[in-house]
């Protein structure tokens, strides 16, 4: 082997858990995802244990995800969810008789949720336990991501607030996996120099940053981004995004999602179908939805869309992740000889990418598996667990602040959209420390109502919130997530300073947002 390829997948959703409706339109999010993106994934990485095929990958899972997985009324939810699509597609293939080519596709559906049902089912519905099954057999490296997938960049130099977003995710991690985590996913890749200090104290050996943060990092790096960096003080590993790999996957232009085809994820037929037929899929309030149904293929620039035909895509996918190891060939080719070292390529991205927004994504990884496995012998997957351990002896150097989002630091989540919310984050950061140090051992509902605090500032911090104030989706819920969370936090400060904790408030919330069973407020009392 001359080179080696990281691919990496973060998987998260914020935390969103609504039982006083009993239809949430948010909710869909992390049923879509189980059903697009987790199912066909573990789907794709069964065939190839099946087969005998080596293979591995990193994956970043955060805590309010895995909590969603594991809540017993969401994967209530989601069974009914999952019978709903059978159910429409039961129906899809009656309607669609007499039609060749869609009728083929309502085929296609019926035996893609039947088996995606049997999969659930034989997992027990636990898609955690089956990653963490597919960690213990060493086909996946599961790592962490801050709490609630907070922002450190902007946690105004908080060192109590960024330690808290981490420690509480690796004690999250053990809880679910079994053990503490080697490497942490820094949510939206954001870097602050020094961080790692905290992650090294947390027990973290590695991070990942974006391109920029390697190529600006305080010494030059002399192997650029194809071999980490040794942060100074710290020792914590820092691994840097390969552009070229990373824009060859997911850019829908320029990249393999966009091919004439691949499914067209922009119809579905929760908008193309009559109201009155597709009413019972889609929200209550007669609110078109996408339903997960979607009979086109992305065909080129045009409003006619062709009828999809899966087999095709398919193999579509194949060929395509033979170009993908081919150019990575090329690639390291190129870098070796040029290095004294095995190259190392990092490619990481977005898990739903893989399935929700490109539907074939899972067959591409599991024909890229198979094709590295079989057709050459130049490069080979790995994880930065397996590259350090093979390479130990890398270069000092500490990475520049940076972020993966637009602009590449810090404008897409501090901008006149949703810049209001910092001052009261930072505040509520402030109080909760000074609330853990003047209650260093309480007990019952003190207690309780402190680490219902905690609960409330990191859900408050979660960076979706500012992400959604700054696309423009669901404004609406963001705004009133944060609000609702901050707002929760100052009546739980005051009840407490003031002694007057309402025990009725405490348990509601705690029923409300199952999130961190363990945690423990005095995180918040000192940090490394």
């Amino acid at each position: 082997m001359i080179g080696h390829i990281a691919l990496v997948l973060h998987h998260h959703l914020p935390y969103i858990r609504h039982p006083e409706h009993p239809f949430f339109l948010e909710e869909r999010w992390l049923f879509e995802a189980i059903t697009e993106t987790y199912l066909p994934l573990i789907e794709a990485w069964r065939a190839l244990e099946r087969d005998g095929v080596p293979f591995c990958f990193t994956a970043s899972m955060t805590p309010p995800l895995c909590n969603m997985l594991r809540d017993e009324l969401l994967c209530a939810r989601y069974r009914t969810h999952l019978a709903t699509l059978q159910e429409l597609a039961d129906k899809e293939v009656e309607r669609t008789v007499g039609e060749a080519e869609s009728h083929r596709v309502a085929l296609f559906y019926q035996r893609r949720f039947r088996d995606l049902a049997s999969l659930y089912a034989a997992i027990d519905g636990d898609v955690v336990g089956e990653y963490r099954r597919l960690m213990e057999a060493g086909h996946l490296e599961i790592i962490t991501c801050t709490a609630t997938h907070g922002f450190l960049p902007l946690m105004n130099a908080d060192r109590g607030a960024m330690w808290a977003q981490i420690e509480v995710a690796c004690a999250e991690h053990a809880r679910h996996f079994g053990r503490r985590p080697d490497g942490i996913w820094l949510a939206e890749c954001g870097y602050v120099p020094h961080v790692d200090a905290l992650l090294a104290a947390a027990g973290l050996k590695y991070f990942f940053v974006d391109t920029h943060g390697i190529q600006h990092a305080e010494a030059p790096p002399v192997y650029g981004v194809y071999a980490p960096l040794y942060c100074p003080g710290s020792g914590v590993a820092a691994f840097a995004r390969d552009p070229e790999s990373s824009k060859q996957v997911w850019s829908s232009h320029e990249g393999y999602p966009g091919d004439s085809d691949y499914r067209e994820y922009y119809r579905d037929i929760g908008f193309d179908l009559e109201l009155d037929y597709i009413r019972p899929y889609i929200h209550p309030d007669g609110i078109r939805i996408n339903t997960g149904l979607k009979y086109h293929r992305i065909t080129g620039q045009t409003d006619h869309k062709g009828i999809y035909h899966p087999e095709r895509a398919r193999q579509r996918a194949g060929e395509h992740a033979a170009n993908f190891m081919f150019n990575r060939q090329a690639q390291v080719r190129y870098l070796a000889s040029r290095m004294d070292r095995a190259p190392l390529i990092v490619s990481p991205y977005d898990a739903e990418l893989f399935g929700h927004w490109w539907y074939e994504g899972p067959w591409f990884l599991e024909a890229l598996a198979r094709h590295i496995h079989r057709d050459q012998d130049e490069i080979a997957l790995t994880t930065p667990m397996r590259y350090l351990a093979a390479q130990p002896e890398n270069q000092e150097s500490r990475p520049g602040m940076s972020s993966w989002g637009g602009g590449g630091y810090a404008a897409f989540w501090c901008n006149e959209t949703n810049d209001w919310i910092y001052r009261y984050l930072h505040e509520a950061a402030r109080r909760m420390g000074e609330l853990a140090r003047a209650f260093p051992q309480a007990e019952g509902l003190t207690r309780r109502a402190l680490d219902q605090a905690a609960r409330e500032l990191l859900l408050a911090q979660a960076s979706d919130w500012a992400f959604i104030m700054t696309t423009g989706t669901t404004v609406e819920y963001a705004v009133k997530r944060t609000r609702d969370h901050l707002a929760t936090f100052h009546a739980l400060h005051d009840a407490l300073v003031a002694g007057t904790v309402d025990d009725a408030l405490v348990r509601a919330r705690e029923d409300q947002w199952r999130i961190f069973p363990d945690l423990d407020y005095r995180v918040y009392a000192a940090h490394p």
